[in-house]
């Protein structure tokens, strides 16, 4: 009797030990796994986002030139590379080009800044004092530049490093919207593959929780982001035609604001201020009628790009994507407002089916006490 016992102990034990074995290994192998695409991450999140967003122009562009999915899907991925690259390429010819005239013409002495108009004086709060740093650079830079020189050291580090970090970011951008590509091409087993986690996760509401994910994400792309960048190049040609310097930058930070949900005024007010100080107030004037109407411009175009039943509360966005840009750079400002509002809309959705579905378990439980 003993030596059954003694088996079947042994026995048990030799199966604990080889199942926490196999468990062990699974987990080694899962982390070893993450670690590997850890790096692509962020842009295959972000490359299933594009490809959600950019799936039904796909699909018009098929059905218009009756051409096949994959070649549609080629289109749109080298059509979505070009508008990223090109402006790219002429921003960074644009930065070195005028950043090597400037050194040069510093270290030459022949860079002049224009003497201030009286009217910079005038400004509230910051008026005077601008006033007399402005007159001090017109007349002699070389001092102020000796004066500032670890302030300009520092600020160079700190700009060369941006412009890297910059470098990356669109690198990484490139490599999402190849991702993409790939994603839409084979619509059909990714979308399969989606919805079969899905209901892996959620059961017999991973359907519902799937197309609902779709959804917010377009709704998102189209109505934060898209908007933020319908409002980042309309500002880029109200600036550009004025010749307001630094142009690109400042449409980086108008784009960066109005997908946090901010006015873009906080970025093009006092740009509107400069160029009444350099222009006629005719064209000045004109410049700040553009800017308040691209400034304001997001709430009649939310509501025509954005889907119905899936609006999304300022502050989850403005979370989202400040959150994903301390985490990831610019890509995580993009992906960040998405996921967040995705894990928002599906959060309330699951909260509402378990509120209708609590009376329903609780009536079984009084019908199973009675019949008992």
């Amino acid at each position: 009797m003993n030596s059954k016992n003694d088996f079947a102990s042994g026995a048990f034990t030799q199966a604990v030990i080889d199942a926490a074995i196999k468990v062990a290994l699974v987990f080694v192998m899962v982390i070893w796994c993450f670690q590997i695409i850890k790096p692509f991450l962020m842009p295959i999140l972000w490359g299933g986002i594009i490809a959600i967003a950019l799936y039904p122009i796909v699909m018009v562009l098929a059905n218009k030139l009756k051409i096949s999915v994959g070649k549609s899907s080629l289109i749109v991925t080298l059509l979505a590379l070009s508008l990223l690259i090109t402006p790219s390429v002429l921003f960074s010819e644009a930065l070195v080009s005028g950043t090597t005239d400037f050194v040069s013409d510093i270290k030459e002495g022949t860079f002049v800044i224009p003497v201030p108009k009286d009217s910079v004086a005038e400004l509230p709060v910051v008026g005077k004092k601008l006033h007399a740093f402005w007159l001090h650079l017109s007349v002699d830079l070389q001092d102020v530049i000796q004066e500032n020189k670890e302030l300009i050291t520092s600020f160079s580090a700190s700009a060369a490093s941006a412009i890297g970090s910059f470098g990356l970011t669109i690198l990484q951008f490139i490599i999402s919207i190849i991702i993409a590509g790939v994603f839409m091409k084979h619509a059909d087993g990714s979308g399969q593959m989606f919805y079969k986690i899905a209901v892996k996760l959620a059961g017999s509401h991973g359907n519902e929780f799937g197309s609902l994910a779709v959804a917010t994400v377009r709704s998102v792309v189209q109505g934060v982001i898209g908007v933020a960048f319908i409002q980042c190049i309309l500002a880029g040609i109200g600036m550009g035609l004025v010749g307001v310097p630094g142009t690109g930058i400042w449409m980086l930070l108008v784009l960066i604001l109005a997908i946090v949900q901010l006015p873009a005024i906080i970025v093009l007010g006092p740009i509107i201020a400069y160029v009444y100080t350099v222009e006629s107030s005719t064209v000045a004037t004109i410049f700040m009628i553009w800017s308040i109407v691209v400034g304001s411009s997001d709430t009649f175009l939310k509501p025509m790009l954005m889907g119905r039943g899936v609006d999304i509360p300022m502050l989850v966005i403005l979370l989202g994507a400040i959150g994903g840009m301390l985490l990831s750079g610019i890509v995580g400002l993009f992906v960040g407002a998405v996921v967040l509002a995705l894990s928002y809309k599906l959060f309330s959705a699951w909260l509402v089916i378990e509120i209708t579905e609590a009376p329903v378990v609780e009536e079984s439980k009084d019908k199973l006490e009675t019949q008992g």
